[in-house]
């Protein structure tokens, strides 16, 4: 991962835990109104990938014991990882692309209302990703997958000449001669790996997104609220399909790209067919990018227009993060895939001990504070979500005090701890494990592992009942905390 040349090295500092009354009075653990349901306390986990669904997509038992640890912990509400809506193989991540999915998924439901005593709402985020391969031997590429044009053949010297021939030819070449004969695009499949872009107009399925994604968001939505989950959440942030759309990147011709209003069209048709497909008494929210972080791109005034017509449109709330972007992202060992936060945009999205002046802690609540302002000045209620580095009951409690936002999220903090929550209500802060921002959870998440924590997953490994990771040296839950 990108570090800030300054890497100056900052430590979570706990500061002042409440006691059980304290805590009771604050803002931190009062109760707020998320559209048509209610949060007992105004305390979110975000959306975190662990690694853990079935290699076909499935709820299997270590992910509802993942989700058991949060809930047990009872923030105000838990929103499960990115979950896929298209009927596209991606691994051991959750998918929602069809009915056959539904049972697991309740069965989700009911263990985190029984870990909960019911206290915890429960969100799904739902996502779309565009097709990503890995760098493949340069070899390989200029036999199998390099398309030879007449250009190619231009540089080789013969315009009849065949395929096999250029490209061998191109294979012999120094890798700087073999740049010069490649267009942007071939380069970056050759470096990094194909990637799709929204502005791949040439390519029938990427040009017929807008037409499809309202209604794959909407059955997907639909299923959501089959399983009995409160609510959905709309990922539109970071490298993935919708984020897309809303970069300034996007220059697609076809009304779905270029100002503003375009590069918002297709969001504000998935919120209006979801909603449709849901109703108001179902949560629809969404999470977006409050800066994508990247030279051209998308910034905080593009993010606080997108956040008023979200909220004008009947988003039940907005989430914020921010970066996490393939723009930026360092070039991957041949057979890797390109990962998103490797660059500067994934250090502003997911930042380490080691940081600039400005310091890893709440690195994205100026922003966040602007956009809420503008949705305010608009006339519209809509809660606003805050995550990135915060970790301590002080912290928390400024930002909404100061009216930064709404609701607080903590990620890697609830993954440190999962009783985080619990621990601060009953007056127990001081047996919080703070999270250190090592990242050690972030790097076991680029190379596709089951992600825990490096402060429990070593402990108490002989414990009965305890399962471990693939490798058998890590536990996959931390140790159950007795109040």
């Amino acid at each position: 991962m990108w570090r800030p040349p300054e890497r100056i090295r900052y430590e979570p500092r706990a500061g002042h835990w409440p006691s059980a009354a304290e805590a009771a009075a604050s803002r931190l653990f009062s109760e707020v109104k998320v559209g048509p349901v209610e949060l007992a306390q105004r305390t979110w986990v975000p959306a975190m990938v662990p690694w853990r669904a079935s290699a076909d997509g499935f709820v299997n038992p270590d992910v509802l014991d993942w989700y058991r640890c949060f809930a047990r912990g009872r923030p105000g509400a838990l929103v499960v990882e990115a979950t896929g809506i298209r009927e596209v193989p991606s691994g051991p991540l959750l998918r929602i692309g069809d009915d056959r999915f539904v049972p697991g998924l309740r069965k989700l439901v009911r263990a985190v209302r029984e870990a909960s005593n019911g206290e915890t709402r429960l969100f799904i985020q739902l996502i779309d990703f565009l097709s990503i391969r890995r760098r493949p031997p340069p070899a390989r590429f200029f036999a199998q997958y390099l398309a030879i044009t007449p250009r190619h053949r231009a540089a080789y010297g013969r315009v009849d000449a065949a395929d096999s021939d250029v490209r061998a030819w191109l294979a012999s070449l120094p890798p700087e001669e073999a740049a010069r004969v490649l267009d942007a695009h071939e380069l970056e499949s050759l470096e990094f790996g194909a990637r799709e872009r929204v502005t791949d107009m040439h390519l029938e399925h990427v040009r017929r997104l807008p037409a499809q994604l309202p209604g794959l968001f909407a059955a997907a939505a639909r299923r959501a609220r089959e399983a009995a989950f409160d609510g959905i959440e709309l990922h539109f942030a970071h490298a993935y399909t919708m984020a897309s759309f809303l970069s300034r990147s996007n220059v697609r011709d076809d009304g779905y790209g270029g100002d503003l209003a375009h590069r918002a069209r297709l969001a504000l048709e998935v919120i209006s067919r979801v909603r449709a497909e849901v109703g108001r008494d179902f949560v629809a929210g969404c999470r977006f990018l409050a800066d994508e972080c990247i030279p051209g791109g998308s910034d905080t005034q593009d993010a606080a227009y997108f956040g008023c017509e979200f909220a004008r449109a009947g988003s039940d709330y907005l989430s914020l993060s921010r970066g996490g972007k393939f723009d930026d992202a360092k070039r991957p060992k041949v057979g890797e895939a390109a990962y998103p936060y490797t660059g500067r945009s994934g250090y502003e999205c997911m930042p380490s001990y080691y940081s600039d002046v400005n310091g890893p802690f709440g690195r994205n609540l100026d922003a966040t504070a602007h956009i809420r302002a503008c949705v305010r000045e608009k006339g519209f209620t809509t809660p606003v979500v805050a995550a990135g580095g915060i970790h301590s009951f002080e912290q928390a409690e400024a930002v909404l005090s100061t009216g930064q936002a709404d609701i607080v999220g903590f990620a890697r903090q609830a993954l440190a701890d999962p009783d985080w929550f619990r621990k601060v209500a009953s007056g127990r802060g001081a047996e919080v494990r703070l999270c250190l921002y090592t990242n050690y959870c972030e790097a076991l998440d680029q190379r596709h592992r089951q992600v825990t924590c490096e402060l429990w997953d070593r402990e108490a490994l002989d414990e009965p009942g305890v399962k471990r990771s693939a490798d058998g040296k890590r536990r996959l839950t931390p140790p159950a905390w007795t109040p």
